[in-house]
């Protein structure tokens, strides 16, 4: 019996002993609260979300906590408990607890690449450099900052990730991947010639929708983590520049996050938003934009698709998949414009008039699109080139596909005298460094990706990123936009990296060395891989200088082009020429063999690879 009374006794002193600890708990949650900043004041911000509930502690902080009352008689003393998060904290100690955040941040532990010597040097500043933006590129950017050790920070806007995680290229993969399986389903003729027979092909719209929405949450997600497992500050908000060194925190909605922060180095990363023409009002219903597309909602039996670049191309490649009625509307004279003219040629035949659900309206503008009061959608057609009115036409939807704009919105360019150019980009020079409304250019602000226009493409924008940060640590470098590829993910696949045929020529006129230019073709008819997969559309051709073995351009359509393209970017990137690229071995049998074909199917001028005759291939930067 004693023996359980010491124990009981015992026991009690360990209960009371955790209740002093749970109520000393409580009162550092209570002080702590949400993660907050308070407007006027210009702290660090690490991600505003906090890691403890509101909801869990809204009914702690109501208490009245002995533990905690009458006993800070030094609140600064708290800073680095609370990281200085709490606004009541800050309330009290002042530019103590900023001292103290200040300290936090200049100890905090920075990963550096073991190769890269460390640049960082804040001084005064809390970052060495802050994107404002995180997708695709400013993900990028922010990767090789660390790598540099460097301090960073990322304004993740209203989701990280950006457009092309979230509203793009992500999402639209999803997509196109279940088309790409129902047109092999449905085509009788593909399967018999493989053997395979079906009874009728079914689909669930949800489930498809379903799908391109849950890869665009987990790209996301896996975005933000290997931010932060590397030390990268992700802070929710949009940002608005206030200077050249300091940006202003907020979301509009959310009066929990405001703020300012400072930073040496700036990049803003904001963007892009679908362009819509004059004339045509959206209402995210039977009229929208790629963004609602990606969403899937419903399936309209007509649609029409104002614009036949990568986007409506590619949706045009979904709906017909899904059984939908497409008519492709575009200003210029020839759908796909921006392509190589005999690979739009030969993908117009296979993707368009080899569908019976496409057709399509050239040289026209879609000058007026009204929803009806009958369900439908009537779009007035004019005359591209008299301006004359030339047909009506009546569908249950239309896709507005004209490309994008740069998001600049609320950005406060004026504030650091920077005038837009037109379309609204940023203007930069070829090293991503912004140039103010004089011409001078601002050597610690940068601008990437879609908001200055040069590529916008989400590898652009993630090799300018990366190219910003190399110039702001002190190694010269310049984007050659020519070594950037390019797909379209159709079925089949359509890329290109370099210039045209019809550009090339016209630069080696200009150039005097028209005798030079070269261009080699081979067909996919010819490929033992996708003879094998009954998938023989396809042409690759290439345009070189006969003499140095450059290649100028390279342009693909067919099975894994989006794959194969990178082998000629990167030997353009890297300066490899013919002479090398023609005794390199490919796999067989692969359908990579069509560009070893093509590689040994140039017609050099020299045996061996010359010593002295190269060419300063012009970079569009």
């Amino acid at each position: 019996r004693k023996a359980r009374q010491t124990t009981t006794h015992y026991m009690m002193k360990v209960l009371r002993a955790l209740t002093v600890a749970c109520f000393a708990l409580a009162g550092m949650l209570c002080l702590t609260g949400n993660l907050h900043i308070s407007r006027n004041q210009n702290l660090q911000m690490a991600p505003v979300m906090s890691r403890v509930s509101s909801r869990a502690t809204s009914g702690l902080c109501a208490r009245k906590v002995p533990a905690f009352q009458g006993r800070l008689q030094d609140k600064s003393d708290l800073c680095p408990i609370l990281n200085c998060r709490s606004p009541y904290v800050q309330s009290q100690c002042g530019n103590t607890c900023q001292t103290s955040v200040a300290l936090q941040a200049a100890k905090r532990p920075v990963r550096v690449h073991a190769s890269m010597p460390s640049v960082s040097s804040t001084g005064d500043y809390d970052y060495d450099v802050l994107i404002i933006g995180c997708g695709v590129g400013g993900h990028g950017a922010a990767l090789h900052a660390v790598q540099q050790g460097m301090k960073v920070g990322v304004i993740g806007g209203h989701d990280v990730g950006g457009t092309c995680v979230n509203r793009g290229c992500v999402p639209s993969k999803a997509l196109l991947a279940a088309a790409g399986e129902l047109h092999k389903l449905k085509s009788a003729d593909h399967l018999g010639a493989l053997g395979i027979s079906t009874n009728g092909v079914s689909f669930d719209r949800q489930k498809i929708a379903d799908h391109a929405a849950n890869l665009a949450t987990t790209i996301k997600g896996n975005l933000r983590r290997s931010l932060e497992a590397i030390g990268v500050d992700v802070i929710q908000g949009k940002g608005k520049l206030m200077d050249r060194n300091t940006v202003e925190i907020g979301l509009p909605g959310r009066l929990d996050i405001s703020g300012s922060v400072t930073a040496k180095n700036i990049i803003i990363a904001t963007g892009s938003v679908p362009a819509v023409p004059p004339g045509i009002q959206i209402d995210d219903q039977r009229v929208f934009t790629s963004d609602k597309a990606l969403k899937l909602e419903s399936l309209p039996e007509w649609i029409a698709i104002i614009g036949s670049g990568y986007i409506g191309l590619e949706f045009a490649d979904v709906y017909t998949a899904l059984g939908v009625q497409v008519t492709l509307i575009e200003a210029l004279p020839n759908l796909m414009p921006g392509f190589d003219a005999e690979i739009r040629r030969l993908a117009q035949r296979v993707l368009v008039d080899g569908r019976k659900s496409v057709d399509y309206h050239t040289n026209v503008f879609a000058t007026k699109v009204s929803p009806t009061t009958f369900g439908g959608v009537e779009v007035e057609l004019t005359d591209a080139s008299t301006g004359e009115k030339k047909d009506l036409l009546e569908v249950d939807a239309v896709m507005v596909a004209t490309g994008r704009r740069p998001y600049t919105e609320g950005l406060g360019l004026t504030n650091v005298n920077v005038d837009l150019l037109r379309g609204g980009f940023i203007p930069v020079n070829e090293k991503m460094q912004v140039i103010d409304a004089k011409g001078e250019v601002m050597d610690n602000v940068y601008a990437i990706g879609d908001a200055n226009g040069k590529y916008m493409l989400a590898h652009a924008a993630s090799a300018q990123g990366i190219s910003a940060i190399e110039n702001m640590s002190g190694r010269e470098n310049v984007v050659n936009h020519r070594h950037v590829p390019a797909a379209c993910f159709t079925h089949p696949e359509i890329s290109f990296v370099g210039v045209d045929e019809e550009i090339a020529r016209k630069e080696a006129e200009e150039g005097g060395y028209a005798d030079k230019i070269g261009v080699a073709k081979v067909s996919f008819k010819g490929n033992s891989k996708a003879l094998a997969m009954k998938e023989p559309d396809g042409l690759a051709k290439m345009i070189y200088r006969k003499d140095s073995g450059e290649i100028l351009g390279m342009h693909i359509m067919g099975l894994h082009s989006a794959d194969l393209i990178h082998e000629a970017s990167n030997a353009m990137s890297s300066g490899q020429t013919l002479y090398d690229l023609r005794m390199m071995v490919h796999a067989h049998p692969t359908v990579a063999e069509v560009l070893d074909e093509l590689f040994k199917h140039a017609q050099l001028e020299h045996v061996t690879k010359p010593e002295s005759e190269t060419m300063a291939i012009p970079a569009y930067v």
